[in-house]
C-alpha cells in the first residue's frame, strides 16, 4: 500500500469504519488498499447514510479526509461533512498570515486583507485554472507595512476556488460544534482501540483484499455484537436475532 511520503509504502490495507455517536455502534466499514483518507468521504458517508436509513447525516473526519472535491460531492446528497481544512502552506509557523485572516464579502465579491485593504477579483488569464478566482491590490501592495507578513512577493495575489462556499459552510458547522473533534476522537478511536486490542499486535492472518475484508467483517461483527449485549442484553438480543 503507498502512503503519501516517498519511499514509505507499507504491506497492509487501510481500514475505514463509520461509528455511530449514540450507541457507538460501527454502522460501516471498508478496507481499501490507498495509503491516505482524502478519496474515503464520499464512499464512506453514503454507505453510513444507507446503513443508518437518515436523509441526513453529519460525518465527523479528521482533516486526513479534507478533499475540497469530496466535500463538493457531498453536496446536496444529505451527507454534512465536518472536519478542520488541510493547511499544507505552512504559513502559521513561519508567523505569516494564514487563509482565515482574510475576510471574505460574498456581496461584493472581495476580500479584506488583514491591513484593511480590498482585494478585487482580476481578470481572467488563459494560463489558469477555469475554477480558480484571483484577488489582488497592486497599489495597496505596493506600500504596505504588513507586506512582509503576507507575501513573500512583489504583492499578495490571493486564490477562491469557485466552489468555496461549500467549504466555507463547512467551516460555519464546525464553529458550531466546537467539540466536534473531541466527540469524533472519543467514538472512532475508541473502537480501533478496542479492536487493537482484542486483535494485539497480530497482523491480519488472510492475505488479498477479499481475505481482510471478510477477516475485518467478523471482528466488527463481534464487536457490535458484544456492544449490542451491554447495551440491550443478551435476552434481547437473542430475541431479535430469532425474530
Amino acid at each position: 500500500m503507498a502512503t503519501s511520503g516517498r519511499g514509505t509504502g507499507i504491506v497492509g490495507y487501510n481500514v475505514q469504519i463509520a461509528v455511530d455517536p449514540e450507541r457507538h455502534l460501527v454502522v460501516a466499514h471498508e478496507v481499501v488498499n490507498e495509503g491516505h483518507d482524502r478519496t474515503q468521504l464520499v464512499p464512506m458517508g453514503d454507505r453510513a447514510k444507507q446503513a443508518t436509513d437518515a436523509g441526513e447525516i453529519v460525518v465527523l473526519a479528521d482533516r486526513g479526509y479534507y478533499s475540497g472535491d469530496e466535500v463538493l460531492a457531498c453536496e446536496g446528497t444529505g451527507i454534512l461533512p465536518t472536519m478542520p481544512r488541510a493547511d499544507t502552506s505552512g504559513r502559521a509557523k513561519k508567523g505569516l498570515f494564514v487563509r482565515a485572516d482574510f475576510v471574505y464579502d460574498a456581496a461584493a465579491d472581495h476580500y479584506v486583507c488583514p491591513a484593511g485593504a480590498v482585494l478585487k477579483k482580476s481578470n481572467a488569464r488563459s494560463d489558469r485554472h477555469g475554477d480558480i478566482d484571483h484577488y489582488r491590490n497592486l497599489e495597496a501592495c505596493h506600500g504596505c507595512a504588513m507586506r512582509a507578513r503576507c507575501t513573500t512577493e512583489k504583492f499578495k495575489r490571493f486564490k477562491r476556488w469557485k466552489h468555496e462556499a461549500v467549504l466555507e459552510a463547512m467551516q460555519r458547522r464546525l464553529d458550531a460544534m466546537p467539540d466536534a473533534m473531541a466527540v469524533r476522537r472519543a467514538t472512532v478511536e475508541h473502537v480501533f482501540g478496542t479492536l487493537k486490542a482484542w486483535m494485539g499486535s497480530t497482523p491480519f492472518l488472510t492475505k488479498g483484499p477479499k481475505g481482510v475484508r471478510t477477516e475485518m467483517s467478523l471482528a466488527i461483527l463481534a464487536y457490535n455484537v458484544k456492544r449490542m449485549i451491554r447495551l440491550f442484553g443478551a435476552t434481547w438480543l437473542i430475541q431479535a436475532i430469532r425474530a
